[in-house]
């Protein structure tokens, strides 16, 4: 899964930046989702009164809401990025005014001082309002998400890279970084994702709890990589090499 933020303020093109980058990464057969972050205090579907809002005061832990044409699931908190991309598989996930999470971004403005704003290593394009007036401003590309969306997802494509872990650098510092660091390092193009064990195809033990990876630091991964194999070697049909399955459930 590869996710990136994109930051503006109201009527910056925000929005409008965000229905044309999901449209041409649909266009090219990638699997989208989007997470939209209000940020407005007394914002809430769960309206006092409501049928649900009595289910939730009465205790309820989670209450789902099934219409004819959708299904609504109200969790009473304020949930982590971490924990809602949980519920999310496809190739690109796209968030609007998402600040919490370590993602690379692209900045939509009116002029320079937004910019200046919200600028920072993770930003790898600046789109919106500007783009009418500017072609690059630091060295970043600005780019109109009308006439010239697919050069932005080609932007995309190139500089987003596969999900990586939130980390402190105290857990795991295999590659030198923490897991912000690095991210900014693969925008920069001197470091890559696969410098990053954690999540990565050649990651030789993995954790999943209802299909759901659990990442893991390589100290628990070695630690349960060894508890496995000591396991096993002692067992008829291991091949050291080979591929190991283990599945547990609980009674």
């Amino acid at each position: 899964m590869r996710i990136f933020a994109v930051h503006g303020i109201t009527q910056s093109g925000k929005t409008t930046t965000i229905e044309n980058i999901i449209k041409q990464l649909k266009k090219r057969r990638y699997s989208v989702a989007s997470i939209k972050d209000i940020h407005y205090e007394k914002f809430a579907i769960d309206q006092e009164g409501t049928n649900t809002h009595r289910h939730r005061m009465a205790g309820s832990e989670l209450v789902t809401a099934r219409g004819y044409y959708e299904t609504d699931i109200l969790f009473p908190k304020r949930l982590s990025v971490e924990s809602i991309l949980r519920f999310y598989t496809q190739d690109y996930v796209v968030m609007e005014g998402v600040i919490d999470t370590n993602a690379p971004k692209i900045i939509t403005a009116h002029g320079t001082e937004e910019i200046d704003e919200k600028l920072d290593d993770t930003v790898f394009a600046i789109s919106g309002r500007i783009s009418n007036e500017l072609k690059q401003y630091k060295g970043i590309p600005v780019i109109n998400p009308i006439t010239d969306i697919e050069r932005l997802v080609d932007l995309i494509e190139e500089k987003v890279y596969e999900k990586l872990p939130e980390f402190p650098k105290e857990c795991c510092d295999v590659c030198g970084y923490n897991c912000r660091e690095l991210g900014i390092e693969i925008l920069k193009g001197k470091a890559k994702r696969e410098d990053c064990m954690i999540g990565h195809e050649n990651q030789n033990i993995k954790l999943f709890i209802n299909n759901q990876e659990i990442p893991m630091v390589p100290f628990v991964q070695k630690i349960l990589y060894n508890a496995v194999i000591g396991v096993v070697t002692e067992l008829d049909g291991y091949q050291k090499g080979g591929n190991l399955m283990v599945k547990v459930g609980e009674r």
